[in-house]
Formats: structure tokens, sequence, C-alpha cells
């Protein structure tokens, strides 16, 4: 086909897209136009409003100058700009790690000029209202809207010190309920005075005994301080307790020396158990390290378990810390109190007795391994009673104790002692030795004077399986091996309570086991482990001249359930020398064994707290030969049911 036809067909075909062309062109041209038109309003509006509200800014609560409006903002003329930035600049601090213009090293200059500041003046001290003061931190939370209760223990309670009441000064309230029935097996003395029954005519009584204990105790406390950190600068505690006890046995002559006083009694007394004033003297280091003076009735443990002097007497503690706590120290002097015979309260309308306890103690935690605490103690016992003559409430004398020569004594002695309490790894550690030193005079059985040299130790091993422990327990006290040869080697404590082997679950411990025809005294007395031959541990005098004690026990606490603990313990109890208790008897060859110990407890408490806490605990002695030896043959046994209820 020729070219020349092709050429007009081309011609065509471009002219018929010029149309097109053109109404592109014209509709780009538009939107160019329309975008130009918007921006140039935009800014026309911009430079309009800005000069409308150049001058105006606002004021906050706090003093800040901000242009942007909101409520409560009060309108204030706007800083110029030149001023502002030049303030801004002389204001602005360096970034401690921001690089300098220093030499051989680029600087800020090197990255260009910086930002220019904000045209808003930074305030200054005076821009800022008042300081306003607000709630402290305890009545912070009466803003918040939270409620008291006085019978809640656990949130906030005014009478439980969670704010002061005046200043930084505290008051605090903790009242308890102790309820006990015990019913036990005790050996008892019989005799022509003594029989309650017709017919009846032996050396031995009935053993049956039972006895409710109910006591109330409530503890008021006053303090001021900031609690925090360190310990109050001033404490103000006391604590009245009521006690009501009712007993029934089987023979006369048991509750009291009348006859006539039949088989039961009740009794009630009110005691003051705590009331003493601290004083916080001193910090002497910045974690609060302190000294502190305490002056009257208070409670004092000389040892981790009780196994030396544990009571609340009326004394004067100076007692502080070292090294963030890491060490502590006791100072003490006391001077025992009379008790009362059937509650054990403390009876102040009695004259303070003639013996006195002087106590120095130095505790070092994590010596020799961490976790483990020690402790050096020095403890004097001085007792100048050798001329008294006390009948407890009940008639029967305990001093001097009817034991040997019958004679009051005075005696001066000195314990030394190490404790430590705490664990090594996996296992857990309490020990206990004690060396006890100086004279009597007269001696129990023989006049003149007595030297004292006695010994001491005690050692509990456990470790925690999961949800149960196992323990190890071994304890000595020697015994005296002639009672006639002016060495008094028995060992004896001020006021033992031990918990330890079971503490008072154990029958042992718990029970005074009374040495039937040999004087009126008990082989071991309630809430004691030691044989020591008093005539009362709250009301006699401390007795060298003992059989002594070797236990040895195996034990388990198994947490059944988060409120629920079932405790057993077996105990293997034996004299040390015998030769005492022959002599008391006038009874030859009595052998060492006295017997095992057995017993097991269930501690429920519903509230995973100690504010209710419900026990049941049975025990049985199974007498050995030692035992049978002495009373007739017999398992005694005891059962305890006890409910405390603290608030």
């Amino acid at each position: 086909m020729p070219a020349s036809k092709h050429i007009p067909a081309f011609k065509n075909a471009r002219h018929s897209r010029e149309p097109v062309a053109r109404v592109r062109l014209t509709f780009v041209r538009l939107t160019l136009i329309s975008a130009l038109f918007s921006i140039a309003a935009t800014a026309a509006l911009d430079a309009r409003g800005a000069d409308t509200d150049a001058d105006t800014c606002y004021k906050d609560p706090s003093g800040r100058i901000v242009r942007r409006r909101q409520p409560g903002f009060t309108p204030v003329p706007c800083p110029t700009e030149k001023n502002d930035i030049e303030q801004s600049r002389r204001m602005q601090p360096v970034a401690p790690d921001q690089p300098q213009n220093l030499p051989g090293r680029p600087g800020l200059s090197d990255r260009g000029a910086p930002p220019p500041a904000s045209p808003i003046q930074r305030p200054s001290v005076t821009d800022y209202v008042d300081a306003v003061p607000v709630p402290d931190r305890w009545r912070i939370v009466d803003s918040l809207g939270y409620t008291e209760s006085f019978f809640d223990p656990y949130n906030r309670n005014p009478l439980k010190a969670d704010k002061p009441f005046h200043g930084d000064w505290f008051f605090n309230v903790a009242v308890f309920s102790d309820s006990s029935f015990v019913s036990r097996n005790v050996v008892s003395p019989s005799g022509s005075s003594s029989i309650a029954n017709a017919g009846e005519n032996d050396v031995f009584g009935r053993t049956k005994q039972t006895t409710f204990s109910q006591t109330v105790g409530t503890e008021f406390v006053l303090y001021e301080g900031d609690t925090t950190f360190k310990p109050p600068d001033f404490e103000f505690r006391f604590a009245p307790v009521f006690n009501f006890n009712h007993a029934s046995v089987s023979e006369l002559q048991q509750l009291n020396v009348n006859p006539d006083a039949g088989e039961t009694r009740n009794d009630d007394f009110v005691g003051i158990q705590t009331a003493f004033i601290d004083k916080h003297l001193r910090d002497v280091s910045d974690r609060y390290d302190f000294d502190s003076l305490r002056v009257g009735i208070q409670p004092f443990s000389a040892d981790f378990r009780g196994f030396l002097f544990q009571d609340n007497q009326l004394g004067v503690r100076l007692f502080g810390n070292r090294e963030n706590n890491l060490y502590q120290y006791n100072l003490a002097a006391f001077r025992l109190i009379e008790k009362d015979t059937n509650s054990g309260l403390n009876d102040l309308g009695q004259r303070l007795r003639s013996d006195y306890v002087v106590v120095a103690n130095l505790y070092r935690q994590d010596m020799p391994v961490s976790g483990f605490t020690s402790q050096v103690t020095v403890i004097y016992n001085r007792d100048r009673e050798g001329d008294d003559v006390h009948y407890d409430s009940n008639g029967f004398l305990v001093r001097p104790e009817p034991l040997g020569l019958q004679i009051g004594r005075d005696y001066d002695v000195v314990y030394l002692g190490y404790n430590g309490d705490g664990h090594f790894g996996p296992y857990n550690l309490t020990a206990s030795a004690y060396y006890a030193t100086g004279h009597e005079t007269p001696g129990t059985f023989v006049l003149g004077r007595d030297d004292i040299s006695a010994w001491f130790g005690a050692v509990e091993l456990s470790r925690d399986f999961d949800w149960f422990r196992g323990r190890l327990s071994l304890l000595y006290g020697s015994g005296d091996k002639n009672p006639f040869d002016h060495k008094a080697t028995g060992f004896d404590a001020i006021q033992e309570n031990p918990q330890f082997a079971g503490g008072d679950t154990s029958y042992w411990i718990s029970q005074a086991v009374p040495l039937v025809g040999g004087g009126g005294v008990t082989i071991s007395g309630p809430n004691g482990v030691l044989n020591d031959l008093r005539s009362s541990k709250d009301e006699g005098q401390s007795n060298f001249v003992n059989p002594g004690i070797f236990l040895a026990g195996v034990g388990g606490d198994a947490d059944v359930l988060p409120q629920l603990r079932a405790s057993f313990n077996f105990n293997y109890l034996s004299f040390i020398d015998t030769e005492v208790v022959d002599v008391a008897r006038a009874q030859g060859g009595v052998p060492k064994h006295i017997g095992e110990d057995l017993s097991a407890s269930l501690i429920y408490r519903p509230l995973m707290s100690q504010n209710i806490v419900l026990r049941a605990s049975y025990a049985r002695l199974i007498a050995a030969r030692g035992f049978d030896a002495l009373f007739p043959h017999a398992n005694p046994n005891y059962f305890l049911l006890n409910a405390v209820f603290a608030y």
C-alpha cells in the first residue's frame, strides 16, 4: 500500500485527541490555582489569629504561663519573645553527659546551632503559690474514705495504733482470753487426815484430778515517735490480768493444808504482769542503732527457749543494738515479786522477795555462719531469804523447803552461758549450755557451806521436709552424787519455762510430780523439765542438791492443713544420780530410768493467725523401774483442752 495513503489517516487521529488534552491541561491548572488559594487563605487566617492572641497568655494554678487556655487559668500578658529566648538560653542547663566543645573533641558547635528555646518563660520561685500543708501518712487515709472499726484488728482501728491520736502519740489496746481444761493422773500422798473415804489406809491416794482455768488479760500501750524506722521515743505499757481457777481432786489436803477445805477449790486473782516506762535514750548511727532504758515490771528471757530465767519481774534494763542490728545487748537487774499460788500471777500485795537477778548478755547475728545467732551471757543470782518463813496461800510451807534440814538458805550463784539459734543450711539448730558456780549457806542436807558447781546443756536439731518438720532433742542437767560432801552439783534454774521437747504437751514437763514420802517437794515442777526437788517453782528457792535429768527425744510437726498442725513427741527420761532421792525417801537402790513420755497434740487456727488458737493434747508416761520404785505401778496420763482468743 502506498505511503501517501497513510498520512491523512494519522492527521485525522491527532486532530481527534487534541480536545481531550486541552481538557486535562485545564483541570490541572484549576487544581493548582485552588491549592494556592487554600494555602494563601490559611496563612491569612493564622496571621490574623496570631495578631489577635499575640498578647494574651494564661497562668495555671502552679504559676506557669502557657498560651493554651484551660478552665481555671488566668489570662495574663504574654512575655516578649526576645527576652524569653535570651532568658531561656541563660537558664537552660547543660546535661552532665552532653558533649562539650573541648579541644580535639567535637562538640555542639560542630552540629550546628541549637534549636531556639521555648518562648514561654521558665517559672521562678516567686511564681509558685505558697506550700499547702497536706495530711500526714496516717491521716491522709481519712481523706480517701477508708472506714474505721473498733472490732476489726486487721483494718484501720483507732484502738490498734493505726494513727496518732495527738501529735506523734499512739495508743494500742490488746485483749486476750485463755481457757484451759485439764484432766490428769498425778501421784498423791494420803494419810490419816487426808483420806476422803472411810476404810482407806495407804501411803498413796487416788490420782484423778481435774482443773479449769480462765485467764483474761488486757494490755494498754501508749507511745510516742515515728516507729516506722526507729524505736519509739517514749513507751508506757500496763497489763492487768484476771484469773479464775477451779480444781477438783480425789483426796483431802491436796488443795489446802486444812482437811476441812475439802476436795474442790475455787479461787480468783488479779495480777499486774506488765507495768513499765521505756525511754529511747539516743540513736548511735544513721541506721537507727539505739540505746533504750526500761524501768518497771517487764518480760525478760535469758535465752531462746526459757531454760534459765523467763518471767515478768520488776527491774531496770538498759538495752540496744549496734552495727545495723548485728549486735544486741542487755544489761538488767531484777528483784523478784511474790507470786499468787494458784494463778501464778504477780502478787503486789506482798512485799518483794530478797531474791535478786543481774543479767549481762550479748547477741551476735550471723555467727559462726549466716542465719545463726549466738549469745553469751553472765547472770548473777543473789538470794537472802535464809531467815524467811513463807507459806503459800493454801497453807503449805515453801520457804524453807521441807526437805533435808528444812533450814533457810542464802546463796550466791553465777551462771555462765552460751546460747545459739538459727540454721546451718537446711538444718535448724537450737543450743544452750550453762555452768553454775557459787555457794550456799547452809546446805540442803548439811550445816555449813556447800560449794555449787553444776552443768546444763540442751540441743535440738530439726529439718523441714515440705509440710513436715522432724526434731531430735537432747538435754542434760547434772545431778548430785553425794548430798553430804558439801558440794552441790545438781543444776537448777532461777525461773524456767522451757519450750523444748514438746513443752507443755509433755507429761513430765507440764505436770508437777510430788516426791511422796520425801518431803513437801516435787521431783519436777509444773512447766519445768529439771528434777530439782523444789517446794515451788514460783515461790520456792533454787535447789542444787538434786538427782539431775537426762532427756533424749524425737518428735515432729505436720502441717496437715494451713489451719491445722499435728505434733507428736517421744522422750526418754532418766535421773543422773539417785543418791539424793535415796536419802530423801530413806529408800535405797532407786533405778535411774524414769520412763518414756509419749505425747501428741492438734493445733487449729481457723483464721491462720494467732487471734484464735484451739488446742487439744494428750500425754502418757510409760513408767520404768525408777518411777515404779517410787510410786505404785501406774502409767499416769494427762489430757488438755485449750482455747486462746486474742484481739
